[in-house]
């Protein structure tokens, strides 16, 4: 009981954190696990297929644009994207005098970074051969860096500007970018062929664990005034 009140898990906010991330990473593994026994592999081919046009499987369905617009989404989750906007937040946050919370940025998206880059190395999933792919691509499949990125980015960042900044619509809207933005370049990676739709899956669950843990660990040092805690709500 006394670890339990000590994590403030008899509050909604941490609690739900912990819980998010236990079943996202229970998700995870769960996932890890068909793949490795190719439980998978019909629904990801048949995905893969119906994104593409039968007479010619180098050809996404949809118009020329679709699929160049799908290209500069998926852009969105890439490495210099990433370390684009976590620097912007975090110079935004250190000016705003939130020196702290600009170094938990830091942490919490490097870390997340550190974490893909493990994950991808130990499961070495090769990368669809099924089509051709609509960009070059690098590294193993499983899980989609772009997709966990993304969610650990975007998400983590979401979660705290949205602690810091007192009006509810502006909690509202860092929430739903992240979000949308998630879920966007997750998409364009499947699209573009360039990840079986288990690998984005996949990503999204580790991603939006880590920014759940990334959110608790906050909670906590915000209580302890090891990072600022949030402005006071504006006068009505």
């Amino acid at each position: 009981m006394g670890v339990w009140l000590r994590l403030r898990l008899n509050e909604v906010g941490p609690l739900a954190a912990l819980l998010t991330v236990s079943l996202l990473g229970f998700g995870f593994f769960a996932l890890a696990d068909a793949v490795g026994e190719g439980s998978t592999e019909v629904l990801d081919r048949r995905i893969l297929l119906a994104l593409r046009n039968p007479a010619d499987l180098a050809d996404p369905i949809g118009p020329r644009w679709l699929e160049e617009t799908m290209r500069d989404i998926t852009g969105l989750g890439s490495v210099f994207t990433i370390v684009f906007v976590t620097a912007a937040v975090t110079a935004y946050l250190a000016l705003a005098g939130k020196r702290r919370i600009a170094a938990f940025v830091v942490a919490a998206v490097g870390g997340g970074e550190i974490v893909s880059t493990v994950l991808k190395l130990f499961y070495h999933r090769p990368r669809p051969d099924l089509v051709p792919h609509g960009m070059e691509v690098f590294t193993a499949s499983f899980p989609s860096g772009h997709a966990m990125m993304s969610a650990i980015a975007y998400l983590t960042l979401a979660t705290l500007l949205a602690r810091v900044d007192p009006h509810r619509g502006v909690k509202a809207l860092v929430l739903t970018l992240g979000i949308v933005i998630t879920l966007c370049v997750g998409v364009s990676r499947v699209y573009l062929g360039v990840h079986w739709p288990s690998d984005v899956l996949a990503g999204w669950c580790v991603g939006a664990a880590w920014a759940a843990l990334c959110w608790f660990v906050a909670l906590q040092l915000q209580r302890r005034g090891e990072v600022e805690a949030p402005d006071p709500p504006p006068p009505a």
